[in-house]
Order: C-alpha cells, then sequence, then structure tokens
C-alpha cells in the first residue's frame, strides 16, 4: 500500500527525537515513514493518523508564536483512532509509564446517535496530550451523554 499524507498533520516542537521516537514509535504503535535525523525530524503514521516531531532550534526557522514551556500542548489533545486501546495500554504499563486519565468508556452525542469509545489520556515526553480511542459503536442518542 502506497503511503499517503493526510490533509492535516500537526508538527510538535519536541525537545528529544530519541526519546520521543521511543514513546511514539515503541510503545504508541506508529511508524516512521520518513526522517531527518541531522535535524532532528521525523514524520510518523500509525494507520492514517499522522504527526510530524520537529527538535527545538533556535538556529533554525520554526514558527513560535510565544515561549515554550512544559509541558507543551497545553489546550489540545490528540485523539488517535485505534482498533484497541488495550495492546498501548500494555506497552505503556510494561515501560512503567504513568496515564493521564485511566482508560473509560465513553459516549458522547453526535445529532441524534451517540458514538461511544474506549478512550484514555498520556503524555508524550515533552507533555502533549494523546488520546487514543477505540470504537464502541453507536446507539441512539438519550439526550444526554456520559
Amino acid at each position: 500500500m502506497a503511503f499517503t499524507f493526510a490533509r492535516l498533520t500537526p508538527e510538535l516542537l519536541i525537545t528529544d527525537l530519541a526519546a520521543s521516537l521511543r514513546f511514539w514509535v515503541d510503545l504508541i504503535g506508529f511508524r516512521v515513514a520518513y526522517d531527518r535525523p541531522e535535524e532532528g525530524f521525523a514524520y510518523l503514521d500509525r494507520d492514517g493518523a499522522q504527526v510530524m516531531l520537529e527538535t527545538r532550534n533556535t538556529a533554525s526557522r520554526q514558527w513560535l508564536t510565544g515561549p515554550l514551556e512544559v509541558p507543551l500542548g497545553r489546550g489540545i489533545n490528540f485523539e488517535i483512532g485505534v482498533a484497541a486501546v488495550e495492546p498501548i495500554l500494555g506497552r505503556l504499563e510494561a515501560a512503567g509509564w504513568p496515564l493521564y486519565m485511566a482508560v473509560e468508556d465513553a459516549w458522547y452525542r453526535a445529532g441524534e446517535v451517540e458514538v461511544g469509545q474506549r478512550q484514555f489520556l498520556v503524555q508524550d515526553p515533552d507533555g502533549y496530550l494523546l488520546r487514543p480511542a477505540a470504537s464502541l459503536g453507536r446507539r441512539p442518542a438519550t439526550g444526554r451523554a456520559s
């Protein structure tokens, strides 16, 4: 299957490419689609979910709108659609990686239906918040999501 670029791909400034790759690839399950290690850059893909990682470098052209302070990415979480969260949870537990929020089953109203997902939250080495989520299906909307 040929690689296809996503129409929206966040590019995250990071502090340590090797540490980020251990997290994103080894624990979360992304693969390196291509990289430029000499520039501290990697383009990652996980079944069409894509993200670019770029090592912070004050000497290079990076679009900074303000000071970067850890945890990075405050105010955003990246939902990643996965077939099942359990394999990721197992790898995180084996690595002793803490969760930001424990796994839960949540239902969200979307028009006339509710869509369910099993999800949890975890922070990457720089504090970016990821939310792997596996579908639980759809059900008629009850008027209140849980």
